[in-house]
């Protein structure tokens, strides 16, 4: 073991509990890893439910955080897509390799090289020698200093406001990927979206960006609710307020269930609700999901008119083509970012971040380790 360089992180050693702020070590980084100085890191609920112990066993200490934006520190061997003191998004999802079976039909979503990282041993280790593992992806960014795979950065302009850039890396790309890249939502086609939190917004606004009408929103916290409207929803439902919500989705759309359903909260009952909320012949894409889920309520006879029921993992976003793409569109107002930003915390707050965000009235918190 190299100790490389010693940082503070916010180390989990007991699922449940407040994570503590430590001083570890940060091994450098070997070939085909970049280490990256945070500048800015948005708190994803998927963090709130590992440090809860809510998204099934990982091995502990642990360290979180995975929507990250920060300047390249120190690369290794091999390295030749960033240098230091480039400005990058780190993303759960990795370029794609280009060459495999998948890359080379078109579908660099499936990649069969480079794939989605989780539970995995990470590069830091405590006083004691111990291995620190990190919940998700090839980083673990509830850190100063991150060590990770090259193929999960994407360059951005160096002028770019980091704390938008951070929400790039998951929230915005899944919810508007699952849309645009996943359902592939056709102009003036209904779309239904169940959740109006950080990646329900983001499909919101995915949605009118390719012509959608009606888009439906569903959530149980009215604030989201009207934010969800900013964001493009045509027509809001409160799911604790409206008495029958299916009724009222076919109100809404002219007697007829939805073209597309994006369900982006976990729960089984609002999946199976959200599915027979489609049309005979319409899609519903799966993105929120918990731990240990199973569906087993529906039957072979309502696909056989066409229904689908489709996954969507980070949206099946090309990182390096569409996450720079995006920055350009919200740079020219064409896209929302801002408004996903609920409150700033520095890395000390980060525990009162977490608590914040637990109230359910929070979109996202980011903590900042740069002002830049």
């Amino acid at each position: 073991m190299k100790k490389g360089r010693k940082i503070r992180a916010a180390v989990c050693y007991e699922v449940g509990k407040p994570l503590v702020m430590d001083e570890v070590y940060l091994e450098p980084p070997g070939k085909g890893e970049v280490t990256i100085r945070v500048a800015a890191t948005s708190i994803c609920h998927s963090d709130i439910h590992m440090i809860k112990g809510e998204h099934g066993p990982c091995p502990l200490p642990a360290v979180a955080g995975h929507e990250t934006a920060g300047w390249v520190e120190e690369v290794g061997e091999g390295v030749t897509y960033v240098k230091p003191g480039d400005l990058v998004v780190y993303t759960l999802i990795p370029a794609a390799c280009g060459h495999c079976y998948y890359c080379s039909i078109g579908e660099h979503d499936q990649c069969l090289n480079h794939r989605i990282v989780t539970r995995a041993p990470s590069k830091l280790v405590t006083q004691k020698g111990e291995r620190i593992y990190q919940w998700y992806g090839t980083m673990a960014t509830f850190a100063e200093y991150a060590t990770g795979l090259e193929t999960n950065l994407v360059k951005i302009p160096p002028d770019t406001p980091v704390d938008r850039a951070a929400l790039l890396a998951c929230g915005v790309i899944a919810g508007y990927g699952a849309v645009v890249n996943r359902a592939q939502v056709k102009p003036n086609r209904s779309v239904l979206v169940y959740g109006a939190g950080g990646v329900g917004l983001n499909a919101i606004q995915g949605a009118l960006f390719v012509g959608a009408f009606p888009i439906i929103a569903i959530d149980v916290n009215d604030r989201k609710l009207e934010l969800a409207k900013k964001f493009g929803a045509t027509y809001t439902i409160n799911a604790k307020k409206e008495p029958d919500v299916t009724k009222k989705v076919l109100e809404l759309n002219d007697g007829r269930g939805v073209d597309y359903a994006i369900v982006a909260v976990a729960g089984i009952d609002i999946l199976r609700q959200a599915f027979l909320m489609t049309a005979q012949a319409g899609m519903t894409v799966v993105v929120g999901h918990g731990y240990g889920e199973q569906m087993s309520a529906w039957m072979p006879v309502e696909f056989c008119r066409g229904r689908i029921i489709k996954g969507s993992a980070m949206g099946a976003v090309r990182p390096r083509i569409e996450i720079p793409r995006l920055l350009e569109l919200h740079r020219h107002g064409r896209f929302k970012l801002d408004e996903l930003i609920s409150g700033h915390y520095s890395f000390d707050q980060l525990n009162e971040a977490l608590a914040s965000m637990e109230k359910g009235d929070v979109i996202r918190n980011v903590i900042m380790f740069d002002r830049k």
